[in-house]
């Protein structure tokens, strides 16, 4: 029955916009990133990756949390631990839309505050010492760039 309405709306000049999904609902359909989602689920940052604002997400794979030291992924989901989760977390996150194509050598300010560093090589972008594994997952707010480490921020390193 959609095929048919938009089939219509096609023959008779209508354009017909089909909304895009949010990073986080992008994210969901990517079975690698199922812990980034229930890392952002346990932050609260559901609704902040779900807004209007543009931004772009290095978002850490399972195997990338799964690096993590042994029990610290599971503290840093702990309810204590929020904050904690959301400066990580918000590390991985940058204002506006950067595709792939975009990406320069140089460092970029976090949503968390702190830059990030990113490399562009031959072999693909570098954002600190993580690569990325799957570029421009598009979002109606944005783009998600799978990444293979949880790259912590220069403040958390020190802690």
């Amino acid at each position: 029955m959609k095929q048919l309405i938009a089939a219509l709306c096609l023959f008779v000049g209508i354009s017909v916009s089909v909304s895009a999904q949010s990073i986080i609902e992008a994210a969901e359909t990517q079975a690698d990133l199922s812990t980034f989602v229930t890392a952002v689920k346990a932050a609260d940052l559901v609704e902040t990756l779900s807004g209007e604002e543009a931004v772009t997400v290095f978002a850490p794979s399972n195997d990338a949390f799964a690096a993590l030291p042994a029990g610290q992924l599971e503290s840093l989901l702990m309810p204590e631990n929020k904050e904690q989760l959301v400066k990580i977390l918000s590390y991985h996150v940058i204002p506006g839309k950067v595709l792939s194509a975009d990406v320069e050598d140089g460092t970029s300010p976090t949503v968390q505050g702190e830059e990030i560093n990113v490399a562009v090589a031959d072999t693909g972008v570098k954002i600190n010492d993580a690569n990325v594994t799957t570029a421009d997952i598009e979002a109606s707010n944005g783009v998600v760039h799978i990444i293979d480490q949880v790259v912590m921020p220069p403040s958390q390193m020190k802690n």
